[in-house]
């Protein structure tokens, strides 16, 4: 077993050496080589198409990068906006709708570049290292078969003199063999790489065209946010000139103790006491005068209700639907709220809560609900006034 694997180092190493020789004598004008244009305007084109492509590969690489942090940015400056822009002004939930249409454009853009555009050109261009494996294979048994045909015709050269037919016979079954090796790699690189060369058309007609109808889109539809954007701070500005702009009006709440706090700060519970919005903070569920009569409404019947029928009251636009088990109706959070005691729940803008039973009805308070946030499970109370149903 060791003599087997020497003997195939030994021979490998008599090839690589034979190779280096033949080829420094082709180099200095000693021997000929054997010559092929058309393969060699094949080579051009190839080197000249991987190149291309493995630049195209390396640059929308680079743009992928740079369009999926643009929309990591777009997501917070757009966070920053919401929450700059006050609940009272004119088009507040418009704009909070537009924000969000505006980030599902910018997953489904970079979705797009990514799986029909990047993912295509990866394959195209994981093709170009296994052929460029063949083509120097095949200099390789070219520099083989000239090798043995070149000592082949010195062996011609001495065996004429010396008259060693057997020497000569094996010398050209030896140069046979190289020659059919060299020709049947060269036969089918002479298929396979004008084939190749033709295909670039096909497949970048397909990768740039969904590359451009991706942008295309993504473009036309931002600029029709940003159109709607644009007309809600038109509004907003009209309003103000006229000095008409919604003022805030606070949704009428069971009576407090005092014990009121901006939505943003923590706040004391004690029996019978809810968080107030600041006169600046209007409810996100606030908008026109149908609401305000509405919460008239919800005023009187608090006001008429026993509380242990107040807390399982179903507002009015709250989905039913599809719920799960326990929950009465589900609320998006308008307002961070940090919990003060360890029975309360703290969440985000845009949370979304569960709202349930209380375990123990005697645990009711005015103004509070029992819920659990659906992004961690957790459940405690928390001021109902923070949140609007969906």
């Amino acid at each position: 077993m060791a003599e087997s694997k020497g003997a195939l180092i030994a021979k490998s190493v008599q090839k690589h050496a034979g190779r280096a020789k033949e080829k420094l004598l082709q180099n200095l004008g000693k021997v000929d080589r054997t010559l092929d244009d058309i393969f060699e305007e094949h080579l051009q084109n190839f080197n000249r198409q991987h190149q291309t492509a493995t630049r195209l590969q390396k640059e929308f690489n680079n743009y992928i990068r740079c369009i999926r942090a643009v929309q990591t940015a777009s997501k917070s400056l757009m966070e920053a906006i919401t929450e700059v822009y006050e609940s009272g002004w004119s088009g507040h939930d418009l704009l909070y709708v537009q924000a969000q249409n505006m980030e599902m454009l910018w997953q489904d853009f970079s979705h797009k570049l990514g799986d029909q555009v990047l993912i295509p050109l990866n394959t195209y261009t994981n093709q170009f290292p296994e052929v460029r494996k063949k083509i120097e294979k095949r200099g390789r048994k070219l520099v083989d078969y000239d090798g043995q045909r070149h000592s082949f015709q010195n062996l011609q050269a001495n065996a004429a003199k010396r008259r060693d037919d057997v020497k000569v016979t094996k010398g050209r079954e030896q140069l046979e063999e190289a020659k059919r090796t060299y020709e049947i790699l060269n036969s089918e690189l002479h298929d396979e790489l004008p084939a190749l060369y033709d295909s670039r058309v096909l497949f970048f007609v397909n990768n740039l065209q969904t590359l451009f109808s991706a942008e295309q889109l993504f473009h036309s539809e931002s600029s029709k946010v940003y159109a709607e954007l644009e007309a809600i701070t038109d509004k907003l500005a009209m309003d103000s000139q006229r000095g008409s702009y919604k003022k805030p009006s606070i949704k009428a709440l069971p009576a407090t103790n005092g014990n009121a706090a901006s939505p943003t700060n923590t706040v004391q519970r004690s029996p019978g006491a809810v968080p107030k919005l600041n006169n600046n903070e209007e409810a996100r569920q606030q908008d026109d005068t149908h609401n305000d009569t509405t919460d008239k409404k919800e005023t009187d019947k608090l006001n008429q209700t026993p509380k242990t029928e107040e807390v399982y009251d179903i507002p009015v636009g709250a989905t039913l639907a599809g719920l799960p088990a326990g929950t009465l109706y589900r609320v998006r959070a308008t307002y961070r709220y940090t919990r003060e005691d360890c029975d309360e729940l703290s969440f985000e803008v845009g949370d979304i809560i569960r709202v349930v039973e209380y375990d123990d009805p005697d645990e009711q308070e005015e103004g509070w609900l029992m819920g659990i946030k659906e992004s961690t499970n957790e459940k405690g109370m928390f001021p109902a006034n923070f949140t609007r149903p969906i």
